[in-house]
């Protein structure tokens, strides 16, 4: 076919209005059985009923579609046996997204043991048919994390044509979906519950394309027993009184792991012009204490470096301890464990993480769980620009000190040429993503950021192309080379001199090489904290012991910092098994002090303990357990 220049028209034809690119499909995913490349999801809609006592879930889901070819065979949606499908079908759907809200008809309390998920309404409203007709499904195992649910779609569908598929389903002892039981939260008053999605439990939540590529807005309905206070990660949220039900409305795409719910005897208080708190109503005060105006602090500090906060609510709810991570950066709300409170330091940082998340990992997503070093590795960056923004250099490179340590620490164990310590990993058929979260994501990615940062030699350079970058892939999914790509372009002088292909700190070394980092920050400015640890370390190590204990006593480490502590204990445990006569001489110089400490401090204390097989002290090992015990048992994960 002859080509024709594009500034004329052809014979007799009018210009056509010019149209948007086809969105590209998402990347490739080897953890999810979906047939996302098929589709684009413009929006889900959820209906669930929480069932305490039963521990179950029960769930409606509307997932609007469009198909990017004519006639697709089918829907392949990532499941898990966790969930029981009840039925599925298919109905036309509106050209805009979102543009047909449903309503949620959920099954009177009644003697049956069973009631049926609930029942989806839809308003009449142009272009959509009211009804809905069955379609075939059928359910095959995929992983020992999942299933595929597949559900035959109708022959005449066109390619582009927005289709909704509604699914009714229960779900019991879910990997997501975690039940605790009264006597197992703080007050000891409600039932608790809250999902964990992350990497790809949200399978067993409700269907879905279980893959970070993947992003929409959703919708959800939420009927709980009276009295328990539910919230969603979500930038709306209401209670309708005279229904009983809660709705919440997620107006950005986000990946499916990132839909997350929490249920319970909450209660909220605000901390800031667009923070509040909630938690169980005997930690409210303490965590109120404790983040008052802080969080504004580090948001406008991280909108400074980064752009605008895109969520509009920054909320935090802690949860109990049989939360299986410290922290999950939610949209709109962050899930962090209770225990927590108890180390000021741990929770400015672990908050700060989370904070840093809205801007990477949230609004800009790795693509796939091979590079998730994109979210934990960038967001660590921009945690320690912040809190070098709020806190000094010094507390940053202290912070840093102790991770690096951790690391290093990781490395031993595993071996320097373990395929999980590369940026790049590749993940094979099978193996659960969440497998390849490690220090390294966090570190070794944080490593090769602060290089990038250095190559343009100025990190208030570095912070602007960072906000570009943000604001060109905001809402979207990418890969390492949309970074890279990015950075070259934003750093033309750079690209000339072929910063990437520097010998021996090549980009493609640094994604694909084992080991440790290519090369690690300049961490002086925190020497003024470090070195008494440093020295501290050294006297307990030195000969002879009594001069050497009579020296170390004189150091009050009562006065250090939570990281200083750990990290001298860390430097110790790294050390044991030591001789007795310094254990003993240990315990008797700090056993008591430690004890008073927050659970961070207290339990390195206590693996020194165990591991060197310090009897006079292993009733403290108990004493530490028992007091951590109940919180651990009776969880469903």
């Amino acid at each position: 076919m002859a080509a024709q220049c594009c500034c004329r028209k052809a014979p007799g034809a009018e210009a056509a209005p010019a149209r948007p690119p086809p969105e590209p499909p998402p990347a490739l995913d080897v953890a999810s059985a979906s047939s996302a490349q098929l589709f684009r999801l413009r929006h889900l809609q959820l209906g669930l009923e929480l069932r305490p006592e039963a521990r179950e879930l029960a769930g409606c889901l509307v997932l609007e579609l469009c198909a990017r070819r004519p006639a697709p065979r089918a829907l392949v949606l990532d499941a898990h046996p966790a969930l029981r499908l009840h039925s599925a079908a298919f109905r036309r759907a509106p050209a805009a997204a979102g543009e047909s809200p449903c309503a949620f008809a959920f099954a009177a309390p009644g003697p049956s043991p069973a009631p049926p998920p609930p029942l989806p309404a839809f308003p009449e409203a142009p272009g959509a048919e009211p009804a809905c007709c069955p379609l075939a499904f059928r359910v095959d195992p995929f992983t020992d994390y999942g299933s595929s649910l597949t559900v035959t779609l109708p022959p005449e569908l066109q390619a582009h044509q927005p289709f909704q598929v509604i699914l009714r389903y229960t779900s019991t002892d879910a990997p997501a979906i975690w039940w605790l039981d009264p006597e197992l939260t703080y007050g000891s008053a409600k039932p608790f519950v809250f999902t964990q999605g992350h990497s790809v439990c949200n399978r067993s939540f409700f269907p879905c394309f279980d893959t970070p590529a993947v992003k929409c807005t959703y919708s959800a309905v939420v009927k709980a027993p009276s009295g328990v206070q539910v919230l969603m990660s979500a930038t709306q949220s209401t209670y309708v009184e005279e229904e009983g039900v809660y709705r919440f409305h997620m107006e950005h795409p986000v990946p499916a792991y990132l839909v997350a719910l929490v249920a319970g005897d909450l209660q909220p208080a605000d901390i800031g012009p667009r923070s509040r708190v909630w938690a169980e109503p005997c930690l409210l005060p303490t965590a109120t204490s404790k983040l008052s105006g802080a969080v504004e602090q580090w948001l406008s500090a991280a909108e400074r470096l980064y752009g605008p906060y895109l969520w509009g609510r920054y909320d935090i709810v802690f949860l109990p301890p049989s939360f299986p991570i410290v922290a999950m950066e939610n949209p709109c709300l962050t899930f962090i464990i209770s225990s927590i409170l108890e180390s000021d330091e741990f929770l400015i940082i672990d908050v700060i993480h989370e904070v840093a998340h809205s801007w990477f990992g949230n609004a800009v997503t790795n693509a796939t769980w091979e590079e998730m070093w994109l979210s934990e590795g960038l967001a660590t960056y921009a945690q320690r620009r912040i809190t070098t923004e709020t806190y000094g250099a010094a507390f940053t490179c202290l912070e840093t000190a102790f991770r690096l340590d951790a690391l290093h620490r990781q490395m031993k164990v595993l071996g320097e040429d373990s395929p999980v310590s590369k940026l790049q990993v590749k993940l094979e058929p099978g193996v659960n993503p969440s497998h390849l979260m490690n220090l390294f994501t966090y570190e070794k990615g944080y490593c090769f950021v602060y290089y990038l940062s250095q190559l343009c030699g100025d990190p208030q350079r570095f912070d602007s192309f960072l906000r570009a970058y943000v604001e060109k892939y905001k809402f979207t999914s990418v890969v390492a080379q949309d970074l890279l790509d990015s950075f070259l372009t934003f750093f033309p002088e750079l690209k000339e001199q072929s910063v990437d292909c520097r010998a021996g700190l090549e980009f493609e070394r640094w994604l694909n090489a084992t080991g440790p980092p290519l090369a690690e920050p300049d961490l002086s400015q925190g020497s003024s904290l470090t070195r008494p640890v440093e020295a501290l370390f050294q006297l307990w190590t030195a000969e002879p012991l009594d001069q050497a204990a009579a020296s170390a006593s004189t150091i009050d480490i009562s006065k250090w910092r939570t990281f200083q502590t750990a990290l001298f204990l860390d430097r110790l445990l790294d050390g044991s098994p030591l001789p007795q006569e310094v254990v003993m001489s240990l315990s008797k110089c700090y056993s008591s002090l430690l004890d008073s400490m927050n659970a961070e401090i207290r339990i390195r204390w206590l693996q020194i303990v165990v591991r060197n097989d310090y009897y006079p002290d292993l009733h403290r090992v108990r004493r530490f357990l028992e007091s951590q015990a109940r919180w651990g048992l009776g969880a469903s994960p």
